[in-house]
């Protein structure tokens, strides 16, 4: 019953406030494939419903540097109405190197960057805490990722190729030959870099296909959604969105049609 009253009440965040995204400026673009900020409506809390979306991403929200692992689920956290959090995506390849450490611990969790131990996360909160408003912070928080970036290690280029794959509905099968690797070698630099299988990536990026359908085609039936983002069938897609955002296709059609939001 608490399962059924979740997805009745849920809401996408993409729904739940103000969300933009920018291009990073070229110094970040290896490793970062977006930055975004999220203003919060006022009033009276939601449930918001943060979708995996096979990414790992450094936030800035409530005074701290925190790291949002990649999701195998949705997550539903608690944010403050009127809060604005700032974030920067981590391109794929690019979080482990970046974070020097594996994303698999990561995984369903928001860290602290401190605890990851990065030395010099006190004095970015410091200066972060001194803007006086989200837009000082948001361009004050590119300028200290580009600090950051000229001494990063360099992405993975064969993590990018497999979040690529994934991405384009391709199967993961294919990649061992194009990589030279073995099941268990393809097996362990996903854990590494997405922290989770190649698998379960696909997963994830077929439902954001599904979201991105969603989005622009809000008149197509439900069927062809599912085979459009590469579902066997209707079935199939319901069942993968339901264990993936506890949503129904359904209502995710309904926050997203960009028709029904305008009207």
């Amino acid at each position: 019953m608490a399962s059924e009253k979740r997805k009745d009440m849920a809401l996408l965040a993409a729904r739940a406030g103000h969300y933009r995204e920018y291009a990073p400026p070229p110094a970040l673009r290896r490793h970062f494939s977006r930055l975004w900020s999220h203003a919060l409506h006022n009033g009276p809390p939601a449930m918001v419903a943060i979708v995996p979306d096979g990414y790992c991403d450094l936030l800035w929200i409530d005074g701290r540097l925190v790291v949002a692992g990649p999701d195998r689920t949705a997550a539903f956290p608690v944010i403050q109405p009127g809060a604005t959090v700032i974030g920067a995506r981590f391109a794929p390849g690019a979080a482990a190197p970046w974070l020097k450490t594996p994303l698999s611990p990561l995984v369903g969790c928001s860290v602290p960057l401190a605890d990851i131990g990065r030395k010099d996360t006190a004095e970015f909160e410091a200066r972060l805490a001194d803007c006086p408003d989200p837009s000082a912070a948001m361009a004050l928080f590119g300028r200290l990722l580009e600090g950051t970036a000229r001494d990063a290690e360099e992405p993975a280029r064969d993590a990018a190729l497999i979040f690529a794959v994934a991405d384009g509905g391709r199967p993961a099968s294919g990649l061992l030959d194009r990589l030279g690797m073995s099941e268990r070698q393809l097996r362990r630099r996903c854990h590494h870099h997405f922290g989770y299988g190649a698998k379960t990536l696909e997963r994830i990026r077929r439902f954001q296909r599904f979201l991105d359908l969603c989005r622009k085609s809000g008149t197509m039936p439900l069927a062809c959604l599912a085979l459009e983002a590469g579902f066997a069938d209707q079935p199939h897609m319901t069942r993968e969105v339901g264990e993936l955002s506890t949503l129904t296709p359904a209502v995710i059609l309904d926050q997203l049609d960009m028709r029904k939001r305008a009207d």
